[in-house]
């Protein structure tokens, strides 16, 4: 059986919200920091998945977050809570928190977008990353923000197909708060999105499901990026692409790689 995720031990983010964070695995092992998807959890992504159990067990100290607007951590319904900048500065406080100088990242979809903008913007303290389903500019540029707030408010159809997966999906999860996702959708529109003009230099694993829409593009990314290599989930999906052992073992041997 699979352990749930330990109690959270909250820090501040820069601007004052409250993150929950978690540690797992031995205190003096190396460690690794994991970025969850769009109204996961650090639990729900890494936790029940077997991600945790595995990565302690080939000798990692797994560090991972509620990002803001999911799980434990506060989930304000102001769109300018959610920036792309803001959502890198907590993985940043998140390594600060556990005294951590520099480690590898590990991300899917939101997850992985952000960590793609931590190891642009932190090349001395992100040592390489591996980006699960992530695709090239903004993913939910064509979102339905009115459908999705006339979702939340009274449980109005929704008539786009994207807007209603998302959504749908989001509520189906317990503990999820519809207004502060709308909010980020709006909040990280127009921010910065991974590119092909320019990319990470530290070394990349891109992974991204057989069935999953972004798989070109991602394929198209590690193509672009100056140090990646490319892994195709076989008959996954989005939305579960990270229960994968395929993926898993892939990452673990790529992260292994990077230790020394």
């Amino acid at each position: 059986m699979l352990p749930s995720a330990p109690l959270p031990y909250m820090i501040t983010a820069p601007d004052g919200l409250q993150l929950a964070t978690y540690e797992i695995g031995d205190a003096d092992a190396a460690p690794v920091v994991l970025v969850h998807g769009f109204a996961s959890s650090a639990e729900l992504n890494w936790v029940l998945t077997g991600w945790s159990r595995e990565l302690t067990r080939a000798g990692w100290r797994v560090l991972a977050l509620d990002q803001r607007a999911h799980g434990a951590s506060d989930k304000p319904h102001e769109a300018s809570a959610y920036t792309m900048a803001a959502l890198v500065a907590d993985v940043l406080t998140l390594l600060d928190a556990y005294g951590v100088a520099s480690a590898p990242l590990v991300g899917y979809s939101l997850g992985a977008r952000v960590a793609w903008q931590a190891a642009l913007a932190e090349p001395g303290r992100v040592t390489r990353a591996v980006l699960g389903g992530i695709p090239a500019g903004d993913p939910l540029a064509r979102f339905d923000l009115e459908a999705a707030r006339a979702f939340a408010a009274d449980r109005t159809p929704i008539g786009d197909a994207l807007t209603r997966t998302f959504i749908e999906m989001a509520a189906g999860l317990e503990g999820n708060d519809l207004w502060a996702l709308i909010a980020l959708v709006e909040g990280m529109r127009g921010g910065d999105q991974a590119g092909f003009e320019r990319s990470p230099s530290q070394p990349l694993l891109l992974a991204t499901g057989s069935a999953d829409p972004v798989l070109d593009q991602s394929r198209a990314l590690a193509a672009a990026a100056s140090d990646a290599r490319f892994l195709e989930i076989p008959g996954r999906h989005h939305f579960n692409a990270p229960t994968a052992r395929a993926f898993r073992q892939g990452a673990i041997e790529f992260l292994r790689e990077g230790r020394v």
